[in-house]
């Protein structure tokens, strides 16, 4: 869903509330979005500026969104020629989605200047530019140069050109019979939503499906091809929602799926998907775009910070595989060296059969009960001692070879285990302190150095568990990433919790908080229902999740960070669910 020009105005009234506020600081999060804390005498407002493709958007956020250590060149732009100014306007080109926010403040020499942040709205080129008081770009959070576009640049020292206007009618100045002479004025016929959408600015799709959804009493609609009926219809709602427009008097709405996922949003009650989809009104627009889109924004920024990690865990995951083929392949022929043994024997056995020059020989095999011939291959240029001691050689070269194989293969099979358990808790991190902390045992186990890129070289101490409460009363605390799961276990653990994992897959060590008593059926079970969904098997269902005391957990010496042993445990079958929080 893409924010409309309706929908915007109605938001630009709601930002208003912001006017006469000065910019106390200004953050910039990711390449793609802004966050300004503007402070007036009595209030204080978070502004989200975003120019995300799918999510390109302007209103208060009360979301906490992390910032990188070292604030971008145009945040330090912005701070030094926005810090201190006054919101003084906030506007509007009719239904144009895009929106100019107009700041007073002073120049290097002291005199007053108007500074304006150009916030266009519009899908993968949307974008936030910083104007001055001649229209004159200073800087954009997305720069445009000729070979990205012949149309429109956006470069420092160019005069801003706003995004060139759709030849629509407008909501705010136009009459619902103007429409419909440009409906049957349409050279193709088609369905009254797609005329609508082609004929009115600043209206989303889901609002034109509305329009014909409410004129046509839910039946299909045409742009030109109406009842008399039909078309009174269709003027009375077109003329409720010039009205809604003009007057801003929309409400939040928002649709969510089945599975409690939004689905869409507007400024006016959506009743074209009946009980297909739930709806909730919010207090404000600004908190129904933080619901929205916030969770997703969030795993958006999580997922782009924490692509180099995943690259190099990738790389190294497909090595592993690759070496434990190539190994295990190796190991296979290696299981020739017991009859490699019985043909030395036999060769020094009978070496008075044997003439130099031979290429083979049937010698009858001893070992075996019946003595049956073994046909044994012979290197004419060798003596018959000599061919003897050629198998003993590959013999024993093959049994050293199974013993190294065997380690070595052993050595990688763990280490491909252990980073498919950095991999999941890089899949489950939603924090940068959760990344950071992945960097740090990355790098003490050697797979990150020094000088790789956003790693840290002050050590952070382990963070909290995830804490949750189940059950009668009990609490249970899930571990955030391998050097968290040793802490928890090892350390934080009461000998007496109960310790759970999912069997045989990378998950977190999840602990029942006992408090000296006896855990009932109903906290176990919900113990391990979390345990199944802080793993890979998340999206399963029947998960196996053994647990045991904590007492019967215990780390093998060497062994890399969460990895344990354990014994004396059961197994509970389990469907993954997400717990409440706390």
């Amino acid at each position: 869903m893409a924010l409309d020009g309706a929908c915007l105005r109605h938001i630009t009234r709601e930002l208003e509330e912001a006017v006469g506020a000065r910019i106390d600081k200004i953050y910039q999060p990711n390449r793609e979005e802004l966050l300004l804390s503007l402070r007036s005498r009595t209030d204080f407002y978070k502004m989200l500026l975003s120019a995300r493709a799918n999510s390109a958007r302007v209103h208060f956020t009360k979301s906490t969104i992390e910032n990188p250590k070292q604030p971008p060149m145009f945040c330090m732009l912005l701070r030094k020629r926005l810090g201190g100014a006054k919101l003084s306007a906030i506007r509007q080109d009719g239904l144009e989605r895009a929106c100019y926010l107009d700041f007073d403040g002073f120049n290097e020499l002291g005199d007053p200047v108007r500074l304006t942040l150009a916030i266009e709205i519009m899908g993968r080129y949307s974008n936030v530019i910083f104007l001055d008081q001649e229209g004159t770009i200073i800087d954009a959070l997305k720069r445009v140069d000729e070979e990205m576009s012949s149309e429109r640049l956006v470069l420092p020292g160019i005069r801003y050109r706003p995004p060139p206007a759709q030849q629509k009618l407008c909501c705010l100045d136009v009459s619902p019979h103007q429409v419909l002479s440009r409906l049957d004025a349409l050279e193709k016929e088609q369905e009254l939503s797609q005329a609508l959408l082609l004929v009115l600015q600043g209206v989303s799709p889901i609002v034109c499906r509305e329009i014909q959804h409410r004129a046509g009493q839910g039946e299909t609609l045409w742009g030109k091809a109406r009842t008399p009926v039909q078309t009174a219809r269709l003027l009375e709602e077109l003329e409720r929602l010039f009205s809604l427009i003009r007057q801003t008097a929309g409400q939040p709405c928002m649709l969510l799926r089945p599975d409690g996922k939004p689905l869409d949003f507007s400024f006016l009650d959506i009743e074209q998907y009946g009980t297909a989809a739930e709806k909730q009104f919010p207090a404000s627009f600004s908190e129904m775009l933080d619901q929205f889109y916030g969770e997703r924004d969030r795993l958006e920024r999580i997922k782009a910070r924490s692509a180099d990690l995943y690259r190099l865990l990738t790389t190294i995951s497909e090595r592993l595989s690759r070496k434990i083929n190539i190994q295990t392949e190796e190991l296979r022929r290696c299981t020739k060296r017991d009859f490699w043994k019985i043909c030395g024997d036999l060769l020094s056995a009978n070496l008075y059969r044997i003439q130099k020059g031979d290429t083979s020989i049937e010698l009858e095999n001893f070992y075996e009960e019946t003595c049956p011939t073994v046909q044994i291959s012979l290197d004419p240029l060798l003596t018959p001692a000599q061919n003897a001691q050629k198998y003993y050689k590959e013999y024993r070269k093959a049994h050293t070879a199974e013993e190294k194989l065997t380690e070595q293969i052993t050595q990688a099979k763990q280490e491909l285990e252990y980073i498919d358990s950095v991999l999941d808790a890089l899949s489950r991190a939603r924090t940068e302190r959760d990344l950071d902390e992945l960097r740090q045992e990355l790098r003490e186990q050697g797979y990150l150095t020094a000088k790789s890129r956003q790693t840290k070289q002050k050590s952070l101490s382990p963070s909290a568990p995830l804490t949750f409460s189940v059950r009668d009363g009990f609490t249970v605390w899930v571990g955030r990433n391998n050097r968290q799961n040793d802490r928890l276990t090892l350390k934080d653990a009461h000998r007496n919790d109960i310790w759970l994992h999912v069997k045989d897959h990378p998950g977190s060590h999840v602990v029942l908080v006992t408090e000296r008593r006896e855990p009932t059926e109903s906290a176990l079970l919900d113990a391990a229902k979390i345990a199944a969904y802080f793993s890979r098997c998340r999206d399963s269902s029947q998960v196996p999740v053994d647990y045991t005391q904590v007492r019967y957990v215990s780390k093998p010496p060497g062994a890399k960070p969460g990895r344990v042993i354990y014994v004396h445990y059961r197994t509970l079958y389990v469907t993954p669910e997400e717990p409440a929080s706390t």
